[in-house]
């Protein structure tokens, strides 16, 4: 059941018994992020290990898990949505691994079940004590424990109404749940938008309509902008990208201000405080933010009842390109660290959003997950976003266009440092004669997919097949980019270490040289 408090318990478990677990706590949230990635993202950054980048995806989560610091470890695999997709990543079966999951479905019988159900009466009062003041509930507390049954003593609601009820100090409990009564069917259309995923929770959907009607409109905006984010933590700093509505540097900072006052300040003379204060929006130790699950659901589907809804898909769909674009062909392990937090909420723009990606945007989240994954050696998680990148682009731009010949060579790219070159080789030609079509002989990026074939033939030891179009690719990058930029010292280098008699490729080299000359 969602809101029942799972995440709340094991974090509180985990700061009270963590000297318990001298090897250390490791707490990964699982719903709409890749684990294996997140550990050895983990490892490298929190253990300070040096992976070596040889191995394969497995063996480096493997790597991870037998150099751990020693001593007895708690691993929080947080909000667990699909156990078969965790089980290759799991800690070996050594006493010394400890791992807590929380989730909203039963595990197997290989797993000890602890069911949560919903907390006692006095623990709810003593819950709304702590949010609301001793003293109010205590001046009404029939009406209190009343309001505690009504909302199914739940957790969720609970906060949420706990913190409007904080935020109007003059309101009584009981006309907060006469209020709350009246957004009984509000709710109930709700949850029959959501199809009944959460229909036991019908108190949690008339606490958050009670929240959603008390919001001035740019905060019901800003909560459904927050919507569109995977469900991991995200920075701040995303946000303000997304709802940037100016280029102007003064009339930038004066919506930064606005946008700080929506998300914790005090904004309106009845001093309502909102989403962070209101328990809509939650902030974590590290400085990064995420909605709860529920509350996401629930900002979603306010969200298609916005007429702005397709501009503000769009806008998140162009900040999460952009932040992609910016993800070299080649990470560091730096880079990989610094943009690690961001994955999810690209994948929800490649997979979710795709229809709100502008053309010239379309492959850019795609790739940027590609590099991400190809970067660490993760092959068999490259491989099917740039077969989904070629496949939309193809479908959406048409079989001709100049990213489908980016999408074939990334693809091909993958399946030749795999040694698959039977696989990379038609795919090499296929982008070489789109390039040459469009674009013309001597363009660079015709160029790069002559070097990309050459390589190929390289590692294939096929010598004679590699140096014409080596040769080829320099040719170009010296007309086009010249001497010393970086593709054209790729170019000469890679020709340079050709096994092959180099007068040979002098000769060659000059000839096509002066063809193109001419």
């Amino acid at each position: 059941m969602g809101g029942v408090g799972k995440t709340e318990l094991a974090l509180q478990y985990a700061l009270r018994y963590q000297h318990n677990y001298p090897g250390g706590l490791c707490w990964l949230p699982v719903r709409g992020a890749d684990l294996g990635t997140q550990l050895i993202s983990f490892g490298r950054t929190e253990l300070g290990l040096t992976i070596p980048d040889d191995l394969e995806f497995n063996e480096q989560v493997r790597y991870c898990w037998g150099h751990w610091p020693e001593g007895t470890v708690l691993i929080v695999l947080d909000d667990v949505v699909d156990y078969q997709a965790i089980h290759p990543y799991l800690p070996p079966a050594q006493s010394r691994f400890k791992v807590l999951i929380t989730s909203r479905q039963r595990p197997g019988n290989s797993y000890r079940r602890i069911d949560l159900d919903v907390i006692s009466r006095d623990s709810a009062l003593e819950l709304l004590r702590q949010l609301v003041g001793k003293e109010r509930i205590e001046q009404e507390l029939n009406e209190a424990e009343a309001l505690c049954e009504w909302l199914g003593y739940l957790p969720l609601g609970l906060q949420l109404v706990g913190g409007y009820l904080d935020l109007h100090p003059r309101l009584t409990i009981a006309k907060v749940q006469e209020r709350l009564k009246k957004q009984k069917l509000a709710a109930q259309a709700l949850l029959d938008q959501k199809q009944g995923q959460i229909t036991d929770q019908l108190g949690v959907v008339a606490a958050f309509e009670l929240s959603w009607n008390d919001l001035p409109l740019q905060a019901q905006q800003l909560g459904c902008r927050l919507s569109l984010f995977a469900q991991a933590p995200f920075d701040w700093s995303l946000v303000e990208s997304c709802v940037r509505e100016t280029e102007d540097e003064d009339d930038w900072e004066e919506e930064q201000e606005e946008l700080e006052e929506l998300r914790v300040r005090v904004a309106w003379p009845t001093a309502n405080r909102f989403l962070v204060n209101r328990n809509l929006l939650q902030l974590s130790e590290q400085q990064t933010y995420r909605l709860h699950q529920l509350i996401r659901e629930f900002f979603q589907t306010k969200l298609a009842q916005l007429p702005e809804a397709d501009s503000y898909k769009r806008s998140f769909c162009q900040v999460m390109a952009a932040v992609a674009e910016e993800i070299p062909k080649t990470p560091t392990r730096d880079q990989i660290a610094a943009v690690t937090p961001a994955i999810p909420h690209l994948a929800e723009a490649a997979t979710v959003l795709t229809d709100w990606l502008r053309d010239e945007d379309l492959i850019w989240p795609f790739v940027g997950l590609g590099r991400f994954y190809y970067g660490q050696g993760t092959y068999d998680q490259a491989e099917p976003l740039y077969q989904q990148c070629l496949e939309i682009t193809r479908s959406r731009l048409g079989e001709n266009h100049p990213y489908v010949a980016n999408s074939l060579n990334d693809l091909a790219n993958v399946y030749s440092y795999q040694g698959r070159y039977d696989q990379a080789k038609p795919l090499y030609q296929q982008a070489l004669n789109l390039l040459k079509q469009r674009l013309g002989e001597e363009h660079p990026d015709v160029a790069t997919s002559l070097n990309n074939l050459a390589a190929l033939y390289h590692s294939q030891g096929r010598y004679d097949l590699a140096k014409p179009l080596y040769v080829q690719a320099l040719v170009i990058a010296e007309l086009k980019l010249g001497s010393n930029h970086p593709k054209t010292l790729t170019y000469r280098k890679n020709l340079e270490r050709l096994r092959y008699p180099w007068r040979v490729i002098r000769k060659a080299y000059f000839r096509l040289k002066s063809w193109f000359a001419d």
